[in-house]
C-alpha cells in the first residue's frame, strides 16, 4: 500500500513538472490579433470601416504597448508596469489626441469588466500552435456572455493589457469583444518572442493635444 502510494506521489510529481514546463512566462514578445466584425447589415456602417484591422501587443517585462491599427488610424495604449499609469494616443490623420491616466482612472475606464466569471468547457482546438481551451465569460452586470480560447501555455506576467480576459489563467489565443451592439472577434496571428524595443513604450513630448481622463470622458472619447 505504502508502495502504492509512493508511486502515485512520483507521477504527481512528474505531471506538475510537465505542467510548469510547458507554461511559458511572458515577459517579452508580440502578439498580433486579426480582427473580424460582422455588422449583418448589405450597407456599409462605421464598424465595417474596423473589419480586417488589426491588434498588435508589445510586452516587455511588466509592461505592455496595444496598439489597433485600422484604415481609420492607430490608437495605442501604453501601459507603465512599474507606476501602472496609462497613456492612450490617438492618431486618426490631423485628430491627434494624448490621454493622461492614472491606475484608477484605467481601472474605472474598465469598470464593466470587473468581476467577469469564466466557464470552462472540455473543448480545445489548436491556434498557431498552442492547445487552447475554450471558456465562457459571463459580465456580473448581466446575462450576456462571450466566447474565448485561450492557452495555459502562454502567461503574461501582467494581464492589464487585455482587462477583459484578465482572470484567466493563460493568454487569449481567440475572443469576442463588443463594439457597440456588434461583436468583434480577435485570433491571434503571430507571436514573437524577438527582443522588443524600449522605444515602443516611450512617451511622444510633442504632437499631440494632452487631455485628462476627465476631459476625455466628457468628449465622449
Amino acid at each position: 500500500m505504502k508502495r502504492l502510494s509512493k508511486i502515485a506521489f512520483v507521477l504527481f510529481v512528474m505531471i506538475f513538472s510537465l505542467q510548469v514546463s510547458a507554461q511559458k512566462k511572458l515577459t517579452e514578445a508580440t502578439i498580433s490579433y486579426d480582427i473580424v466584425i460582422n455588422t449583418n447589415n448589405s450597407k456599409p456602417e462605421a464598424a465595417d470601416l474596423l473589419d480586417g484591422a488589426t491588434s498588435v501587443i508589445y510586452l516587455k517585462g511588466s509592461s505592455s504597448r496595444s496598439e489597433m491599427i485600422s484604415s481609420l488610424g492607430t490608437q495605442a495604449t501604453i501601459i507603465d508596469g512599474k507606476s501602472g499609469n496609462v497613456t492612450i494616443l490617438k492618431d486618426y490623420g490631423e485628430q491627434k489626441y494624448m490621454i493622461k491616466m492614472t491606475p484608477a482612472n484605467w481601472k474605472e475606464s474598465n469598470k464593466k469588466y470587473e468581476g467577469i466569471t469564466f466557464t470552462y468547457l472540455n473543448e480545445f482546438k489548436t491556434i498557431e500552435g498552442h492547445n487552447c481551451q475554450k471558456a465562457i465569460g459571463k459580465f456580473p452586470s448581466d446575462t450576456s456572455t462571450f466566447t474565448v480560447f485561450f492557452t495555459k501555455e502562454l502567461v503574461p506576467i501582467n494581464k492589464d493589457f487585455e482587462y477583459l480576459n484578465r482572470n484567466l489563467p493563460g493568454l487569449a489565443m481567440q475572443y469576442e469583444a463588443k463594439l457597440g451592439d456588434k461583436m468583434v472577434t480577435y485570433t491571434v496571428s503571430s507571436i514573437s518572442y524577438n527582443p522588443v524595443s524600449q522605444v515602443k513604450f516611450d512617451i511622444p513630448k510633442s504632437g499631440y493635444r494632452l487631455m485628462t481622463y476627465e476631459e476625455s470622458r466628457g468628449a465622449g472619447n
